[in-house]
């Protein structure tokens, strides 16, 4: 198989219901992909393949789910996958002093363990087939860490320790793993993070809720609320490069802030950083 893969080669998208799984999933469809494109409501998936793109029902939270999806992604496929983009992600916002447990193993369910868990089901296929991309959407905040973001910080944080790993481990067998790093996109995010917010953070009764209130503002904001907010076409950008590329790039980094905290992050001792961190953070206000 050579490295280079063109349409209509077969793309696995995880979390297509909005923003970056949504619009990628289309516009690989549109430039010929195979695109196999998954959801975790049964409404969005119906939505998808109205729209013409074929959908299946993931929830990566549950393996039963994974397994299911990936048996009817497989049988549409005919047994094979050429790339996957590790989409699928949430944020659940708060102190990390309030967070509990079972908050925190909620956040982990999706981004990290059910994430892998279907990376690692494919792997094997793609050996087997002689190779494949795998390309994990990570985040500023999987090498940056901001205030208020604890949860959704170590969730990434854990997803580039797995793919750095895994790059190591599959070179051999002409599987190249990419992370796509992107800082502020127009998305759901917030609105979903709202929702998680309300779920898990007694607000009333913790230390930060003056901050809170700050961050609640911002959370309800409609449109960008952090500058150089870009469109989630620049994310499908780095997915198509990493497509087409006989040796695509390890780290796709998107927006400007990603690119500086890189470069600062590099170059600036950890005090500095972590008083330019915060106030990027905006003690949740941004």
């Amino acid at each position: 198989m050579t490295n280079k893969l063109l349409p209509p080669s077969t793309v696995l998208i995880t979390g297509c219901s909005t923003g970056i799984g949504y619009q990628c999933a289309h516009q690989l469809h549109k430039i010929g992909y195979q695109v196999i494109a998954t959801c975790r409501k049964s409404n969005d998936v119906q939505r998808l393949n109205k729209e013409g793109v074929f959908c299946v029902q993931l929830d990566l939270a549950c393996s039963q789910s994974i397994q299911t999806a990936l048996n009817q992604i497989l049988n549409q496929s005919k047994g094979r996958i050429d790339a996957l983009f590790n989409n699928a992600a949430f944020g659940l916002p708060g102190a990390v002093e309030d967070l509990s447990r079972e908050a925190m193993e909620y956040q982990f369910q999706t981004n990290v363990f059910g994430t892998q868990e279907l990376t690692n089901l494919i792997v094997p296929i793609m050996r087997q087939q002689g190779g494949g991309k795998i390309i994990y959407n990570s985040s500023i905040l999987g090498f940056a860490a901001m205030p208020y973001r604890g949860a959704y910080n170590a969730s990434k944080f854990a997803i580039e320790g797995f793919a750095d790993t895994l790059r190591l481990e599959v070179k051999q067998d002409n599987i190249q793993v990419s992370l796509i790093e992107p800082g502020p996109i127009i998305s759901d995010f917030r609105k979903n993070a709202f929702i998680q917010f309300k779920r898990w953070i007694n607000m009333e009764a913790s230390a930060h809720q003056k901050n809170y209130q700050a961050m609640l503002s911002r959370l309800e904001t409609e449109g960008p609320s952090a500058p150089f907010t870009l469109p989630p076409e620049a994310v499908t950008q780095c997915v198509v490069h990493a497509l087409q590329s006989q040796r695509a790039k390890i780290r796709y980094r998107v927006t400007v802030p990603t690119i500086a905290f890189a470069l600062l992050k590099r170059l600036l001792p950890n005090r500095i950083l972590d008083i330019l961190l915060s106030k990027a953070g905006g003690d949740g206000k941004r």
